[in-house]
């Protein structure tokens, strides 16, 4: 919070204002975009708790499947469309979307467990098991920027592979040595392999999206990558939770990593998913620079 409050004056000072071309709201679109989001993540969240076949979480899942087609049907027959049909054309735009729901999907679960693993087998504090996550997180201040400033002379998609190459491999790491008497120490060097893996893919992902529409859409193009971010992030919580109890329990410190690295070997699984996704990216354009010929080189000598 006080980094946060801190950055507002400088956004204030340093960040430009833009604005996207004026329309009509499109209230149709974001009634169907709600309840198919409502629709899909209440089925993924309840689908443990309540049962993947109850009627609940397969009535909530058909909704939120019935209102997603009818928002894409609506978005390509309404003449002023919240989220033009039309972007995902691009293959950037298409890829990138699709890796970031995969990089969502196996980060957001893996946070999700990672800090139990700390507290209910390790029996560190909730401060602790933070702290001792820095390692993974920490990276974002150091790789990102590094990353970022590197994107317009090789491109996004060797950043976004390797990134997600990254993570699946800090995450299969660690699903192979986690265990209830596995010393922290062994934890780090993967943890630091998948942060820096996230911190390089992320920035990348983003880019991608966004440089691929016109900067009239840019708005738009954020907001649908920020949707697919969140329902990624849902996806891989529900889908890990179903692997840890398939696998193991909270029983015992035994049976919690038996579920434990169970789960963070999906993680791992979707990452490589992602990876997939990210090479869909288009090629960097590197432009090419012939050599001058003598005559350029005379009448310049002149």
């Amino acid at each position: 919070m006080p980094i946060g409050l801190l950055t507002i004056p400088v956004a204030f000072r340093r960040v430009d204002e833009s604005h996207g071309p004026r329309s009509a709201p499109d209230v149709a679109g974001l009634a169907l975009l709600t309840g198919a989001a409502l629709g899909l993540v209440w089925g993924l969240v309840r689908g443990n708790s309540a049962g993947w076949g109850s009627a609940e979480v397969v009535a909530a899942l058909a909704v939120g499947v019935l209102l997603t087609l009818a928002f894409v049907l609506w978005e390509r027959w309404t003449a002023e469309p919240m989220l033009p049909m039309d972007l995902f054309a691009s293959r950037a735009f298409s890829s990138g979307n699709a890796t970031i729901f995969f990089l969502s999907a196996a980060l957001y679960g893996a946070v999700f467990f990672m800090a139990q693993f700390l507290q209910t087998v390790q029996h560190h504090g909730p401060l602790e098991a933070g702290v001792r996550l820095l390692p993974w997180t920490a990276t974002l201040f150091i790789v990102a920027p590094i990353t970022g400033a590197r994107i317009s002379r090789v491109g996004e998609r060797p950043f976004a592979v390797a990134g997600l190459l990254l993570q699946a491999a800090g995450m299969g790491w660690i699903a192979l040595i986690a265990g209830p008497d596995v010393a922290y120490w062994r934890l780090v060097a993967p943890l630091a392999i998948a942060g820096c893996g996230v911190s390089m893919a992320m920035p990348a992902i983003q880019s991608a999206v966004v440089s691929s529409v016109a900067p009239a859409s840019i708005g738009k193009a954020s907001g649908a990558f920020n949707m697919m971010r969140q329902l990624g992030g849902a996806f891989g919580i529900a889908t890990l939770v179903a692997v840890f109890t398939g696998a193991g329990s909270y029983g015992s410190a035994q049976l919690f990593s038996d579920g434990f690295t169970a789960a963070i070997g999906v993680s791992a699984g979707l990452s490589l998913l992602g990876a997939a996704a990210s090479i869909g990216l288009p090629r960097p354009q590197v432009a090419t620079v012939s050599a001058p010929s003598c005559s350029e080189i005379a009448t310049s000598s002149e």
